[in-house]
């Protein structure tokens, strides 16, 4: 189990990451799923709730980065919306205890994942550049 943390507290993930190099598996989002995007580059921006202002700054740098590459979009996922969850990013114990970790998987058009993160804070925004220059 991984583990990041909520104001330097260790806070549990419910799982892993996927690893590099490894083949996305389906997932399912309030309307669409990962076939919905074939072809295209994905990054996945999973963050805890929207309402916060590190959470929605990282969907506003994401949406507008990822647009500026061709065939790339930005797939911001929250458990704030109805049965949005992917890969292991969930928050196991602690006060967000239900809600998704901070975390960025990328994957290619063919959904190999890229090098995924797991953000070691859950205050602080993603690696914007590493995810990205994966795409």
């Amino acid at each position: 189990m991984a583990t990041t943390h909520l104001h330097g507290n260790p806070v549990p993930a419910s799982g892993e990451l996927p690893a590099k190099g490894s083949k996305a598996t389906d997932f399912h989002l309030t309307d669409k799923d990962l076939a919905d995007f074939a072809g295209k580059r994905k990054a996945l921006n999973i963050f805890p709730s929207i309402d916060t202002p590190t959470c929605a700054q990282s969907v506003r740098t994401f949406n507008a980065r990822a647009s500026e590459k061709p065939d790339t979009v930005a797939l911001c996922i929250s458990a704030d919306l109805p049965f949005a969850h992917a890969y292991g990013a969930g928050i196991a114990g602690g006060p967000l205890a239900g809600l998704c970790a901070r975390a960025v998987v990328v994957l290619d058009k063919d959904n190999p994942v890229q090098p995924p993160e797991l953000v070691n804070e859950i205050a602080h925004e993603p690696n914007y550049d590493a995810a990205l220059a994966a795409l």
